[in-house]
């Protein structure tokens, strides 16, 4: 499913950009969500995601459209501001019931209504992409782990004869008990 997101009011609705940001703050924080929706979003999804931003504080000498690992950005440069940019891509989508448009903005809204896309606030569309991101991670960390095997009855067998036999493992068992009772632990 294609997106387009308002870039600026998507840094705004997270709170990435913050008065007092210094020289280049902007930058770095566009730089810093564009890594985010990289690293967050699945790969099937960078290369049919758009990132529009107003182009008055584009980086000097950057080309309108570029790429960022996979994902389009662009810059409303021959715009009146990104809005109208985003306007005109939803206008042009081909498909755009399937269009995703991420922005508070109600003038982004409406138009996104208006084709049939779906529009969605942007800290609404940021928290589902936390949550997927995380539910990622957490199928990821289960999915590594080592999955449990039963111990056949002859290899518990082997390494009962590999530490001495049954004998010397409960007596190291009761030792280990011993001391723990000693120590206050058990």
């Amino acid at each position: 499913m294609p997106t387009i997101i308002d870039g600026y009011n998507l840094l705004g609705a997270v709170g990435i950009v913050g008065r007092g940001v210094g020289p280049g703050g902007l930058e770095r924080s566009r730089l810093g969500l564009l890594n985010f929706l990289a690293e967050s979003l699945e790969p099937g999804e960078l290369p049919r995601t758009t990132v529009v931003f107003d182009a008055q504080n584009a980086p000097p000498g950057l080309p309108r459209v570029v790429k960022h690992r996979g994902i389009t950005v662009r810059f409303a440069a021959e715009y009146e501001d990104a809005d109208s940019l985003i306007e005109e891509l939803i206008r042009t989508e081909s498909a755009p019931r399937r269009l995703t448009v991420v922005s508070s903005d109600h003038r982004i809204q409406r138009a996104a209504r208006r084709r049939k896309a779906r529009p969605v606030d942007s800290d609404v569309w940021y928290a589902e992409v936390v949550r997927a991101r995380g539910q990622r991670k957490q199928t990821a960390k289960s999915s590594s782990a080592r999955p449990s095997v039963p111990l056949l009855q002859e290899d518990v067998e082997y390494w009962i004869r590999q530490f001495g036999g049954r004998s010397a493992i409960e007596k190291f068992i009761e030792k280990e008990l011993a001391d723990d009772r000693l120590n206050g632990n058990g």
